[in-house]
């Protein structure tokens, strides 16, 4: 590739992420986090399909290593009984840039079958999409066009998505005053576990 494409690439994503719609409804996602899993007991459940569903299963990871406690339900699977996993004071985190994943929509149905108060957060780049209309909180990607040559592949929408998790988990981690002490009680093995231990004072894991 020539240096100009990957610049203009770049700065194609660059963009996409700075005009990340910023609204309220972040701070309510945020609220409902913390109010389901930390003051209920309850664990966030993320969801999505294909790359969005990477996406949703990464954010699953970052929020249990930050405190969180989360797990990634994927949609199909959840027709097979791991459905079952899902309790009342549980919290739904899904992941479709459609907003019109079958998978997703008929999840949401199924899961209102067994937890009727169940609470979602979707994040999606069609806020009228039926995904959106079923949310209790819906976090606009402000719809970037891909940097995909093709306009079809998941590429800037995936870095946006991203971005958005990195926003629940960070306000997420200042909710509950997480710190590096509590972070090296998560993570105890590679540089990270030993940089975290540095950081809280913890040398030697107990």
């Amino acid at each position: 590739m020539l240096r100009e494409e990957i610049e203009a690439i770049l700065e194609q994503e660059s963009e996409a992420v700075k005009h990340i719609p910023v609204s309220g409804a972040y701070e309510k996602a945020v609220n409902l986090i913390v109010e389901q899993i930390h003051e209920r007991g309850g664990t966030l459940i993320t969801s999505g399909m294909g790359k969005a569903g990477q996406i949703a299963m990464n954010m699953a990871t970052t929020f249990s290593s930050t405190g969180t406690p989360a797990f990634f339900l994927h949609p199909s699977e959840a027709q097979h009984g791991d459905l079952g996993i899902v309790r009342p004071n549980d919290l739904m985190l899904l992941v479709s840039n459609s907003g019109r994943t079958r998978e997703l929509v008929e999840l949401v149905g199924l899961t209102r079958r067994l937890a009727p108060e169940m609470q979602f957060i979707v994040i999606t780049g069609n806020p009228d999409s039926e995904l959106a209309l079923a949310a209790t909180v819906c976090l606009f990607t402000g719809a970037p066009k891909e940097v995909c040559p093709l306009g079809l592949t998941p590429t800037t929408s995936t870095t946006v998505m991203t971005v958005i998790g990195d926003i629940l988990v960070v306000g997420a981690m200042k909710h509950i005053h997480f710190t590096a002490k509590d972070y090296a009680r998560r993570h105890h093995g590679g540089y990270l576990g030993s940089k975290s231990r540095e950081q809280s004072g913890e040398n030697h894991p107990s």
